[in-house]
């Protein structure tokens, strides 16, 4: 089922859930009718006298929080926070006609998130004590999309009683504004064994960055390294003899110039992607020509805190040319669960080229610790050997972090990130997307011709290279391509071979919309003067109510490459608007053999969603096409599947004794807890999943950062339940093998779908208010 036929019932489904949290907002707004019938809907403020709210100041109130506060630098603030500030400084945005993340981040509290439902465990408001565990799917679904779901006073109820358990805020927060900030935090909670949950602009489908009962790091306010950041290394070429530095002060250069690469920028954790990438277009504008091209998210809120290292999706900058988001890393800066300020990164590689690989290959990876962590002052900093009993192996850590997610290993402090040479940017778009009418009835062929020229070019005789050129997120549509591509002629060969030689000017180039062509996506995206954010690169989506719910499908090329047949599948069967073009050809070849992004990213041709809360067969996929799809010879070793970014947090795999066999939905969630294959299983198969769960237990061996659905979450909840004393075994081997070859083979755009219905649920609630 594509996007074009989706089922009306399924859109209902979606604007129920809608329309009824909405109203709930109204309500806990204090929103009424005036007395004048013939008057518009008007919002009226409840007082603040009548709100019952029970704070949560007082949580750990054994503590000297003082204590803690006094070490903190002038510019850092430790806050006590309450379902009271959730709801006078975050709900109201999602009532605004233009909501933005980039007002969200911003409140004081720091606790407000892009959907809103991430504020409840489960994103799920109904009561529960035990995280929803004796609780149903069908009973979440029943809540959110079934009959008189939109109306039942009895959820409104549940999402603004400000007691009740399932709310999942956090319980004090912290903003950093430098690192000591950060190395004091966790110094006093792991001597205080007080659980940590980190976020940065809170960018999530699983609910990862937000947890009550935590002490939250809002990196929001730390410091910024963007906006000077961008760094031309030296290319002398006897620098690339150079040794690396003790304090690896000249590692990122070296590694980047090892790369064939000139060019860096140092990212702080709290900066986001607009900043990044505005940085990079202040850079560009100073040259005397464009120089510099940054991978990264489709959206300016989302950050390379969280995305980068979930594998980072780069559908709209391309990633398909110059790798995933974990391939842009070049040195990570970070204060680790044992309390140390640590920054580490390759300082052995070997050329790869013999083996297929564009990137050497990471044999080394080093690291120093700060020797003086109480120190504020960076230029005042002194990296060095780290002590004795540091006891971390950085092989692993470097490992584990590149593609093993955010906010389980630590809190990232900075990140060197890799800038490729500036390529010519074009944008392609269907005619219907414009509004040409007649272009409409053939949008379905023109998601066929996106899904030919990324992933079968050869059908309409285009090379791999100029395939690479262009990428999509999951957005129909719209092709984003640098650099050289063959996109015009490969549309007119596609027409001749369909007979619709008359739809030519159904593709549409982007420059001859406008008078001047934007130099690069980000600056394609700049808001306008008369934004409501003037200047930055906005949310895409914007802000919703519910998230996506279920992760996507790396589809592997090798599937499609047996038959043309199997791209018809794949789009027939898909529910999302459109497949995730951010793989294939190129993205084996860029891996440095050092990271854990699964072999699903590396040989995957596009994600896919085929199932979700409201549609899709599940029993389809998992019977039918998940054993054609997959290699399940080996009943001991589940593969990867999922791809890490935007798997949402209903994520889980099919039963663990028939892999055919989807987990019922009628089941609590501890059965399908136990019965069924983990998200994260799901996502990194089960060899490495073990080998990234004992890296976590050597790391953060007192889960101190268990964030939903992270390495080592599942092993927190066992070891709280069952006391667990099973050791675990150490991890074999900090590498993957992997063997590009001239065929294709392989992760911030949500279901675009979900965000479609969003703006109508929207527009109907004014509608009926009115």
């Amino acid at each position: 089922m594509t996007f074009f036929t989706f089922t009306f019932a399924a859109a209902v489904a979606v604007l129920r859930i809608r329309i009824f949290l909405f109203a709930a907002l109204a309500l806990a707004l204090g929103c009424t009718r005036t007395s004048n019938p013939s008057s518009s809907f008007v919002f009226v403020a409840a007082a603040s006298d009548t709100d019952t709210t029970v704070t949560v100041a007082g949580w750990r109130n054994d503590l000297d929080w003082d204590d803690l506060a006094s070490k903190l630098s002038p510019s850092a603030s430790l806050v006590d926070t309450s379902f009271q500030n959730f709801k006078e400084e975050c709900l109201p945005e999602f009532l605004t006609p233009s909501p933005s993340n980039h007002a969200l981040i911003d409140q004081p509290s720091g606790m407000c998130l892009p959907h809103l439902l991430l504020g409840w465990e489960m994103s799920w408001p109904r009561p529960s004590d035990d995280g929803h565990l004796s609780q149903t799917f069908d009973q979440i679904f029943k809540d959110f999309a079934g009959p008189g779901a939109d109306t039942s006073e009895e959820m409104m109820g549940y999402a603004l009683d400000s007691t009740n358990p399932s709310l999942n805020l956090p319980s004090k927060v912290l903003f950093p504004a430098v690192a000591s900030d950060v190395v004091v935090a966790v110094q006093f909670a792991k001597k205080n064994n007080v659980e940590i949950s980190v976020k940065n602009s809170g960018h999530d489908y699983s609910g990862s960055s937000s947890k009550k009962n935590t002490l939250l790091l809002n990196m929001n306010r730390y410091v910024h390294y963007a906006s000077d950041g961008v760094t031309d290394c030296d290319t002398d070429a006897a620098l690339l003899d150079t040794v690396v530095a003790k304090d690896l002060s000249n590692q990122a250069c070296l590694l980047s110039l090892a790369k064939n690469k000139s060019s860096l920028i140092r990212v702080g954790g709290g900066e986001n992607f607009d900043k990044a990438y505005r940085a990079v277009i202040a850079a560009n504008k100073a040259q005397e020509e464009y120089k510099y091209h940054l991978v990264g998210g489709a959206a300016g809120t989302v950050s390379p805190m969280g995305w980068t290292w979930q594998g980072g999706n780069a559908g709209t900058t391309g990633g398909r040319r110059f790798g995933m988001g974990v391939d842009q890393v070049l040195q990570v800066e970070m204060v680790l669960p044992n309390g140390h300020h640590v920054k580490f990164g390759p300082t052995e590689w070997e050329d790869a080229s013999a083996d297929g690989f564009i990137v050497p290959h990471t044999k080394v990876v080093s690291g120093v610790c700060r020797s003086n962590p109480n120190e504020q002052d960076e230029e005042k900093w002194i990296w060095d050997d780290c002590p004795e009993y540091f006891g971390i192996d950085f092989g692993d850590l470097w490992f584990a972090v590149k593609g093993g997610g955010g906010g389980t290993w630590g809190v990232v402090t900075s990140v060197y990130l890799q800038l490729h040479e500036y390529l010519p940017y074009n944008e392609f778009l269907s005619g219907s997307v414009i509004g040409i009418e007649e272009c409409s009835s053939i949008a379905p062929k023109f998601e066929e011709f996106m899904a030919k020229y990324l992933m079968a070019p050869k059908l309409l005789n285009v090379t791999k290279e100029k395939s690479l050129a262009c990428g999509a997120p999951d957005f129909p549509g719209i092709l984003y391509c640098f650099g050289e591509e063959d996109v015009v002629e490969a549309w007119t060969k596609f027409l001749e071979m369909n007979n619709l030689t008359e739809s030519q000017k159904c593709l549409v180039n982007f420059d001859d919309l406008i008078e001047e062509a934007p130099k690069s996506y980000p600056e394609r995206m700049l808001l306008g003067e008369e934004a409501r954010f003037p200047g930055k690169v906005p949310d895409n989506p914007t802000p919703g109510i519910l998230g996506t719910t279920h992760a996507n499908v790396l589809v592997p090329q090798s599937w499609l490459d047996e038959s043309e047949e199997n791209i018809k599948i794949l789009l027939e069967n898909m529910v999302s608007s459109s497949p995730y073009f951010a793989y294939g050809f190129a993205t084996a070849g860029l891996s440095d053999q050092a990271n854990s992004l699964s072999k699903a990213h590396r040989d995957a041709a596009a994600m896919v969603s085929f199932f979700n809360l409201y549609s899709g067969d599940e029993a389809n996929f998992w019977s039918n096409l998940f054993p054609k799809m997959f290699d399940i010879s080996d009943k001991t070793q589940f593969p990867p599947v999922f791809g890490s970014n935007h798997a949402g947090f209903l994520t889980i795999g099919p039963l663990k004794e028939d892999w055919t066999k989807p987990c019922p939905r009628e089941w609590t969630f501890k059965e399908r807890n136990e019965k069924c294959i983990s998200s994260q299983e799901a996502i990194y198969g089960t060899e490495l999943l073990s080998n990234l769960e004992a890296i976590k237990k050597a790391v953060d061996p007192q889960f101190m950062f268990n964030c939903q659905s992270c390495i080592g979450n599942n092993l927190a909840k066992a070891k709280a339940s069952h006391s667990q004393d099973d050791e675990l075994t150490s991890p074999t081997t900090t590498t993957q093998s992997e063997e590009p070859s001239d065929q294709p083979s392989g992760a911030s755009h949500a279901s675009t779908y979900t965000t479609v219905i969003s703006a109508i649920a929207l527009h109907l609630f004014f509608s009926i208010l009115n």
